[in-house]
């Protein structure tokens, strides 16, 4: 009796571990066995390394300053609006393809810091659409604390690390 209540349970489970392995599993084709997340815009994405860029080589990460943000926070500071401006203004006189990543403190889980960098992201690239920036040109990526800008640990070092960058794919 007790076990048929769990029937529904465990089907749940077992069917989020089967859809799981499914999305997480699939390697893309013809990317030498590197999962499909591997790849933005058809450009690989190197090994993840602290103090190393997130994009290819074909990508210009180095034009724009990083936009920075407060602890635990996805919202955009008035003093960082200068910056996504100046990211606005080269996207939309050209064709290039935009890639915010963002990026966290090493304080939180895994999940957690991958869910909050994703939303830095997508905060920046709101602030470039209303800035006037073509939404289907720009893309985003989370690292979370991956990758840091300071490996140091202290507020001087965090601070650095809770930030978005960004790629310019030529």
């Amino acid at each position: 009796m007790k076990i048929i209540r769990f029937l529904p349970l465990l089907a749940i489970v077992l069917a989020a571990l089967s859809l799981s392995a499914c999305v997480h599993g699939k390697k893309g084709a013809g990317h030498n066995g590197a999962s499909d997340s591997d790849y933005v815009n058809g450009s690989p994405l190197p090994e993840r390394q602290e103090g190393v860029s997130f994009t290819s080589s074909n990508t210009d990460r180095s034009k724009f300053r990083p936009v920075y943000f407060a602890f635990d926070s996805y919202a955009i500071g008035s003093g960082e609006r200068g910056k996504i401006d100046e990211v606005a203004n080269f996207m939309k006189g050209g064709s290039n393809t935009l890639i915010v990543a963002g990026f966290t403190d090493e304080r939180g889980t895994p999940e957690y810091n991958r869910g909050l960098g994703e939303r830095r992201a997508q905060a920046v690239r709101e602030a470039l659409i209303q800035a006037g920036a073509d939404g289907s040109r720009i893309q985003t990526v989370s690292f979370g604390a991956e990758m840091p800008a300071d490996s140091g640990s202290g507020d001087s070092a965090w601070a650095k690390n809770r930030r978005a960058e960004f790629g310019v794919v030529r």
